[in-house]
């Protein structure tokens, strides 16, 4: 049996670990966290795309257990008048449905259904260093392990150390914006749940909903500089920093963020270069390892299950593994330089930065072509594809 070493316990790594397992490879998983990393990161929505991959992943309950679906978008320009309230999604499948969750709720219920299914996972595993030979790889750890496998998956995220291995120059850039996260009190204005507000500020882009249990998550975009490295940069008083720019408007966003309880998370907005690297040998690089993008099409997550599905139909149709990763790249890069472009493009302000964008729309109507990429028992040669 082709043994599978993946690197990454994140959305991306452990979402293929369950595809390769599915598609009958032996996988492990390794994380530099020394745990299921419960509590990284702030939320993010799983668009109707994600969600299908992760029915083909037979993921769907394990993830549907936390957070919370999402059947409508409402936009506000800046005075707070409604634009437009429209369906968001296939809203028609229970399962297909957007869902606003934690991002460590989303890692810990793949984690965990991974385990479930036998797949072995290495937390505390710190990749050092790959050599990738002609009939395997192997992987050596800070604490000294080495391990040996026909095949490794790069999928360890922004910084990935598995893409320095194959392109040392290469990394992520910043996109324009400083993306703020936090959660408060129940929103004005909001009736129920599954509602994500959309609110196109006159100096940033702003959303927010409201979990079942009354709990507004909100996000902000701002164009401003990067944040500086180093310490200071986790210790600033954000909230201060916002409300200034957030009060210009007369939206609920202000006294949202007024309201917070609990730190203010706050990010850059990176992005990969396109026509960055992704394979050599027998490594290939998946998720923000590969593709990262500005968060503000909202695609990430979605973006990383999708790759899940098509790595592991790829080598399970094609066993030669050049063969299928370029196949899985020739599937692939079209779509997701796509959204890292149009991404980039609200972020910088070439869009508006709340208006969606052409993988932003949240169309309620599937793309065909997807769909049969994605479904399992369709073989991934039966899919017509651009090459890279």
């Amino acid at each position: 049996m082709t043994r599978v070493l993946v690197v990454g316990g994140g959305i991306a790594g452990t979402a293929a670990a369950l595809g390769l397992r599915k598609a009958g490879f032996d996988v492990t998983v390794y994380e530099a966290h020394p745990d299921m990393a419960e509590d990284i990161g702030a939320f993010l929505t799983l668009a109707s795309n994600g969600m299908r991959a992760l029915a083909q992943l037979d993921a769907t309950d394990a993830v549907t257990a936390a957070g919370f679906p999402l059947t409508s978008l409402r936009l506000l320009d800046h005075e707070g008048t409604e634009l437009t309230h429209v369906p968001l999604g296939e809203v028609a499948d229970p399962a297909l449905r957007y869902r606003c969750l934690r991002r460590g709720e989303l890692n810990a219920a793949l984690q965990g259904e991974a385990e479930r299914r036998g797949i072995r996972l290495r937390h505390g595993a710190r990749l050092v260093a790959v050599t990738n030979g002609p009939h395997g790889v192997t992987a050596r750890f800070a604490d000294g392990g080495v391990t040996h496998a026909d095949l490794l998956v790069g999928a360890d995220g922004l910084n990935s150390t598995v893409r320095r291995t194959l392109t040392p120059g290469v990394r992520p850039a910043y996109a324009g914006q400083r993306v703020f996260y936090g959660y408060s009190g129940t929103a004005p204005g909001m009736d129920g749940t599954g509602v994500i507000t959309m609110v196109r500020g006159s100096e940033s882009g702003f959303g927010y909903t409201v979990s079942p249990a009354g709990q507004t998550y909100w996000f902000a975009r701002v164009n401003t500089e990067p944040l500086p490295a180093g310490p200071a940069a986790h210790h600033a008083p954000w909230r201060e920093e916002l409300l200034p720019l957030l009060r210009k408007d007369a939206t609920p966003a202000a006294d949202i963020v007024a309201a917070s309880e609990g730190p203010v998370m706050v990010t850059n907005a990176t992005e990969m270069p396109l026509g960055t690297v992704w394979r050599h040998g027998r490594i290939l690089l998946i998720g923000d390892a590969a593709h990262a993008a500005s968060p503000a099409t909202g695609q990430g997550a979605s973006m990383a299950l999708e790759d899940a599905v098509v790595l592991a139909k790829a080598l399970r149709d094609l066993p030669d593994p050049p063969a299928a990763f370029t196949a899985y790249e020739r599937h692939r890069r079209s779509r997701v330089e796509h959204n890292i472009t149009v991404s980039g493009g609200i972020s910088r302000g070439s869009r508006n930065p709340s208006r969606p964008g052409p993988v932003a729309a949240r169309p309620t109507e599937p793309d065909e072509t997807l769909i049969r990429q994605l479904a399992w028992d369709s073989p991934l040669s039966a899919v017509p594809s651009e090459e890279p």
